[in-house]
């Protein structure tokens, strides 16, 4: 099995410690509501979100992978615990391999459209603003660190 296909399987079956053995010690992770991960941190944010995330089900796509890189499609179908409200998010993700291990992963979505759906009528207003972003990744953050100290 590939890693990519092994890392989403792991994710599908909420299996962090598997999603964690398949990132490389000098990996680093990016996306719009985590900006800048390194290894530790990346593999903290997979298991709270696997644990927090009661009903959360994902689908993906390996669109191409070989010994460098890789490029996944996948969505996550959940419930932002902020508000209750369902989520349906598509994401678009590239990465890098090292030593037969993720190195980089850039995840990218359109966080207008996410924050619509989890923020509803305020995300629909205001969710394209830096402000809103901001405010989302800083809880983000406090959520990470606060899931870290616990465990």
């Amino acid at each position: 099995m590939s890693v990519l296909h092994a890392f989403y399987t792991a994710f599908a079956q909420r299996d962090a410690a598997v999603m964690s053995a398949l990132y490389h010690p000098d990996a680093r992770f990016s996306d719009p509501v985590f900006p800048d991960l390194d290894a530790l941190h990346v593999r903290a944010m997979w298991r709270m979100l696997v644990e927090q995330g009661h009903d959360l089900c994902i689908s993906f796509t390996v669109l191409h992978e070989d010994h460098r890189k890789g490029h996944v499609r996948w969505e996550a179908f959940y419930t932002f615990s902020r508000t209750g409200r369902k989520v349906h998010n598509t994401i678009d993700s590239r990465f890098t391999f090292r030593d037969g291990l993720i190195l980089t992963q850039r995840d990218s979505f359109s966080f207008w459209r996410w924050s619509r759906q989890a923020l509803g009528w305020k995300g629909s207003l205001l969710g394209w603003t830096p402000a809103v972003r901001d405010k989302v990744r800083g809880m983000a953050a406090a959520s990470l660190l606060k899931a870290m100290s616990k465990a």
